[in-house]
């Protein structure tokens, strides 16, 4: 068994989550591959789903830890906080977890299936496959007051601050945000990196003109349209899992103020210089997820595993919840 480690309040507490978890738990089905049929699909249809599938999973994870919180219905749920208003993929859970139901009902959570469907995504995408631990359970709490997502404003050292209350180290980080290799923003974002940065009336200085000049015939200034806009600048690997987001950023055309800020910051420049010569980004990234994975975990008698990923098996008597409106 490979023993997991979760983390609270940037302290290491005790987690039982194992590779293989499921192996003979889901009768003659394997877990692993119905959830990688579900995620195929869907990439195949739209390649968008991948970048999706992992700000599902780091979303959820990054706030009380990976147990499927996101995923619950609510007016003041975590899905409802205004930094989750634009994730997606919640769909994709939902249909793996019905044909998992079927298997073997009451057998796997879907803070696993979110989990899975992302190291999926990175590996549809290109990227390394990497071994998932699983046998996490399912939380029964979700609030939009707990959601405290790093900004995509941040400096790096309030970034850094923000992974390591998560237990997660510098380089963890900046392999994690090289997620957005196959990621979207959108205009609302960037527009201050535009037009007013830093109240100057001027573009971000840090970022490459021709850049800018680019964007702002996406992102017009008084538009109230709000397009996408690919993180990774090197439109040839818009949807391939490499380093090119990094090499992107050593020419100042990082899009994401905290991207830029990777590759000038004195904390984080050296680390990025590494990843664009030639280190193994996407098995290094496969073990940042895993770690990130292992952030908080419910395991054993804790939590429970909900039938439909969106509502608790049991729902609460008290609103204080968050689920019931």
């Amino acid at each position: 068994m490979l023993a997991g480690r979760c983390f609270k309040a940037g302290r290491q507490c005790d987690a039982s989550l194992q590779v293989g978890f499921y192996k003979g738990k889901c009768n003659s089905s394997n877990v692993e591959g119905i959830v990688f049929s579900v995620v195929e699909r869907r990439f195949n249809e739209a390649k968008g789903i991948a970048p999706a599938l992992i700000r599902l999973h780091f979303h959820d994870c990054f706030v009380k830890g990976c147990d499927a919180s996101i995923l619950l219905d609510g007016d003041s749920s975590e899905k409802n906080a205004t930094a989750n208003l634009s994730v997606s993929g919640y769909d994709v859970i939902d249909e793996a977890k019905g044909l998992l139901e079927a298997a073997c009902e009451g057998v796997v959570s879907c803070a696993d299936i979110i989990a899975m469907a992302a190291r999926d995504a990175v590996q549809l995408s290109g990227g390394e496959r990497y071994e998932v631990q699983t046998g996490r359970r399912d939380g029964t709490e979700s609030l939009a007051s707990n959601v405290n997502l790093p900004s995509p404003r941040f400096s790096v050292s309030q970034s850094a601050d923000a992974f390591k209350n998560k237990g997660i180290g510098l380089e963890d980080m900046v392999l994690l945000l090289g997620g957005h290799t196959i990621g979207f923003t959108h205009c609302s974002f960037i527009k201050d990196r535009l037009y007013n940065f830093g109240g100057s009336r001027k573009a971000d200085p840090t970022m490459d003109p021709s850049l800018a000049e680019q964007l702002r015939l996406i992102c017009p200034e008084k538009s109230e349209a709000d397009a996408a806009v690919s993180l990774d600048q090197n439109l040839t690997s818009t949807f391939v899992f490499d380093s090119s987001f990094y090499n992107q950023t050593k020419k100042h055309r990082g899009i994401l103020g905290i991207d830029q800020a990777l590759a000038l910051d004195p904390l984080t420049s050296n680390i990025v210089a590494n990843l664009t010569t030639g280190s193994n980004f996407t098995a290094r990234f496969g073990q940042a997820m895993v770690k990130l994975g292992s952030v908080e975990v419910l395991s054993d008698s804790q939590g429970e595993i909900r039938k439909l990923c969106r509502v608790v098996k049991n729902k609460p008597s008290s609103s204080s919840f968050g689920l019931l409106g």
